[in-house]
């Protein structure tokens, strides 16, 4: 290819964090590549509303990243690829592994291949997951006032823990993740992995299956029940999309020096909250309450995971800003901004399908 390369490619960058992540640079004047396949709820209201807001700065394309003739052109006319499109939900992996390896691992080969066809390759950002580390029954801990806390109080799990790959997402996301590692390593390509424990915030269109801190706000707006997988004591450093948003463009601006490393990306021990804790929040913020069911434990689920964040805080300078009780304040705020007070079961969120040649580019 031939030309400056002035664009950032972000795939998956409809959904959750990709929509605030184009947000962010847009507003720093960056030209932004959106490649979503558009198969979630909420990602075209997403792409519209970056549209509306930034116009022709970004560029939204319907593309899937199983598809390597189509993402292969995107990643050789960018700067810089944040790769976070996947297949995101333990459950539907265990319901259909051959997609959840074609979209994590496959997709991912896609990208990695596409930069390393390139005489200087961008720098590529991959969103990986806590759950490479398994349900870390090797580590031990105990139930006290409510919550599950580690035993020998470590302030969280370290990039050196063992990687143990728990569910097919577990194994897709794990392989995904090591193939961006060690592409680093093998070819040189500037690459950096987050290992991201649960964010939220604003355009999150949660589900029970994924994004369960924005699923309980909207289960709470909707008067619908929510169901606890476990006992509720489970713990999770829970982090505002805006921190994890100041992360990543930490590590790409200095990709010179932490290529090639990963990351454990979360609220820390500040953030650290059980489920019925946020729960409890949530109802404190919206006023209103709903009825709590628990059920089985899901496969891999650890009883508490917490980030130790000193690695990424001593290289990129960076820490939460927002602790868990403002977030969860400000998320309730955008809720009723967005206007999602109807039933978790619905599809009321998404607009209708007809919108999409606005917000998508052409094929």
């Amino acid at each position: 290819m031939t030309g400056k390369r002035d664009h950032i490619l972000i795939t998956g960058g409809a959904g959750f964090v990709g929509s605030n992540l184009a947000h962010a640079l847009l507003g720093e004047g960056e030209r932004v590549i959106v490649a979503d396949n558009f198969s979630r709820d909420g990602v075209r209201r997403n792409a519209a509303w970056l549209k509306a807001n930034h116009g022709d700065r970004v560029r939204i394309e319907q593309v899937d990243v199983r598809d390597a003739a189509r993402i292969a052109p995107l990643v050789r006319e960018s700067k810089q690829v944040f790769h976070l499109a996947a297949q995101v939900a333990v459950t539907t992996s265990l319901e259909d592994p051959l997609t959840d390896l074609q979209t994590n691992v496959i997709g991912t080969f896609n990208v990695l291949e596409a930069a390393r066809s390139m005489m200087t390759p961008p720098a590529v950002l991959f969103t990986s997951t806590n759950k490479v580390y398994g349900g870390m029954e090797d580590v031990a801990v105990d139930l006290a006032d409510g919550a599950y806390r580690y035993t020998d109080g470590r302030p969280g799990v370290s990039e050196e823990a063992r990687l143990d790959f728990h569910s097919p997402y577990g194994c897709s996301k794990g392989a995904a993740d090591q193939y961006v590692h060690d592409y680093a390593r093998i070819y040189g390509l500037p690459t950096v992995v987050f290992r991201m424990s649960c964010i939220y915030g604003t355009r999150q269109f949660g589900t029970e299956d994924q994004g369960w801190v924005a699923h309980f706000g909207r289960a709470l707006y909707g008067r619908e029940p929510i169901t606890v997988y476990g006992d509720g004591f489970q713990v999770r450093d829970i982090l505002w999309i805006d921190d994890l948003v100041d992360a990543m463009r930490r590590a790409m601006d200095r990709i010179d020096t932490v290529a090639g490393q990963v990351f454990n990306v979360g609220g820390g021990a500040p953030n650290a909250v059980t489920v019925r804790g946020v729960i409890d929040r949530l109802q404190d913020v919206t006023g209103r309450s709903v009825p709590v069911h628990t059920a089985e434990w899901r496969p891999g689920d650890q009883r508490i995971y917490v980030s130790d964040t000193s690695k990424i805080q001593r290289v990129l300078d960076w820490k939460p800003r927002t602790s868990w009780k403002a977030g969860l304040e400000k998320l309730v705020d955008w809720l009723r901004e967005a206007d999602l007070e109807s039933p978790v079961g619905s599809r009321a969120s998404e607009p209708a399908r007809e919108p999409l040649a606005v917000a998508v580019g052409a094929d």
